[in-house]
């Protein structure tokens, strides 16, 4: 291990660290999860209203809706489907994932009934489920760092740049 690899360790948390390490604070993960219930609230509502319809496109963006608004209360709030036997487990499950993962998962769930049927009740039904993800995503990019510490990084780099080239035109003379 390299000096420069001591003084700055790794940002990324080990892949065995729990949902408590991911760096999110409390009322961050509020958010989160208010952000996902109001999803699945609002993927459940244009999902229903997405199916009255004789289009079949229609009507298969609509139960993938009402799909997605059952897969964001069973991973953000468990406790709405109580009488579902492994919905703890899967919360459990989506507990441990990372926030990335979950980004992944929430956005790209709620951009197939939009691919299914591009319609205004899809794209607001499915607005705040791919809002959901979003503040996933941004809490996997971790804290802003403050000045401080990244002009302290920055002029330890620049010392060792400038020792590696004064080391190099001594090697040539």
């Amino acid at each position: 291990m390299s000096s420069q690899d001591e003084q700055f360790p790794a940002a990324a948390p080990e892949p065995a660290a729990s949902s408590s390490d991911d760096g999110m604070t409390w009322w961050y993960r509020w958010l989160c999860r208010i952000a996902g219930v109001t999803g699945g609230l609002s993927c459940a509502c244009a999902g229903l209203w997405n199916c009255v319809t004789i289009n079949p496109l229609n009507i298969a963006a609509g139960v993938w809706m009402m799909l997605n608004a059952f897969v964001l209360f069973l991973c953000e709030a468990p406790f709405c489907c109580q009488f579902i036997e492994f919905a703890n487990a899967v919360a459990a499950r989506a507990d441990r994932m990372r926030p990335w993962h979950k980004a992944a998962f929430y956005c790209g769930m709620a951009m197939v009934p939009v691919m299914l049927s591009l319609t205004l009740t899809t794209l607001f039904g499915n607005a705040i489920a791919f809002g959901t993800g979003v503040l996933y995503g941004l809490s996997a990019l971790g804290k802003k760092g403050d000045a401080i510490t990244y002009a302290r990084i920055q002029q330890q780099q620049k010392q060792l740049d400038e020792e590696k080239l004064t080391g190099t035109l001594e090697g040539q003379a």
